[in-house]
């Protein structure tokens, strides 16, 4: 065995030690990433849960076929190997093989396409709202509005804590100044822009990823189903910072929104006429 060689088996001995060791971290956190981490983040919404059973769902399809295809290419090489096979079949056409290979395929897109457009069909069709947020996508921030009509008439920036002054229990790259705050179990309708570049809002516990697009207004909804804190990033390559263009999305109770919208009506005062200004636009 060559020292390389050698030294990659070891490599690897080492890193499947290490993931055993770390056993109970493989399963992904609620609203932020974790070290080891394979799964996906934990689901708080019934979108983000359908879209983790079909993602459970293709990667069973997925191994199926891989299987399937690499006993063939295992027969292949066993069978009609030189040493195995020295006169080699002069067959050019197998008319029910082609039949098989043209409808197999189709059968299993048809299995991928009905419950892909039974998901896309709720993610894109948008309930009745509670609450109506407008963020919009700056390089590199974003800003959100809440409504006058529903308790808001305000906007504020959300920037991204730098490192230095990080407090405990805050996340590096993740926390920021001023988050998203939400009511549990209530419909936000979140329509999303940009003022220059396109950026892309997601987080990943809520199950939807939207593209923020100059001049475009998009539109997607969530209804969380648990309280605290979860983070996404911006998942479009918007420049120079795009690495530090962070979410927080805080779930609370009705009366803790309430206290919330209270209190950020004082905090984000100047903001009043902006807001009301947006109300405005939606009628």
């Amino acid at each position: 065995m060559t020292y390389r060689l050698r030294d990659a088996v070891t490599a690897l001995v080492a890193g499947t030690a290490a993931v055993g060791i770390a056993g109970t971290a493989l399963a992904a956190g609620v609203g932020q990433p974790e070290h080891w981490q394979i799964a996906m983040q934990e689901p708080v919404t019934e979108v983000a849960r359908q879209l983790h059973s079909f993602h459970t769902e293709l990667m069973w399809i997925i191994t199926a076929i891989v299987l399937f295809v690499l006993a063939l290419l295992v027969v292949v090489a066993v069978r009609f190997n030189e040493n195995a096979n020295p006169t080699p079949s002069k067959t050019s056409h197998n008319t029910a093989i082609e039949i098989a290979w043209t409808i197999v395929p189709v059968l299993v897109l048809v299995l991928i396409a009905i419950p892909s457009f039974r998901l896309l069909r709720n993610q894109l069709i948008i309930p009745k709202a509670d609450v109506t947020i407008k963020t919009t996508g700056h390089s590199w921030y974003w800003e959100y509005e809440y409504p006058a009509d529903q308790g808001g008439g305000f906007r504020f920036d959300s920037n991204l804590i730098e490192q230095a002054d990080l407090k405990p229990g805050q996340l590096r790259l993740l926390a920021v100044d001023n988050e998203v705050v939400v009511p549990i179990n209530k419909v936000v309708r979140l329509q999303i822009t940009s003022a220059d570049v396109i950026h892309s809002w997601g987080v990943p516990s809520l199950g939807f990823t939207m593209d923020a697009v100059p001049g475009r207004l998009n539109e997607i909804w969530f209804k969380a189903e648990r309280e605290g804190v979860f983070h996404g990033q911006c998942r479009e390559l918007c420049g120079q910072r795009h690495a530090f263009m962070p979410i927080a999305v805080r779930v609370v109770s009705e009366a803790a929104y309430a206290t919330w919208l209270t209190e950020a009506k004082t905090k984000f005062a100047s903001t009043a006429t902006d807001g009301a200004r947006f109300a405005d636009a939606r009628r």
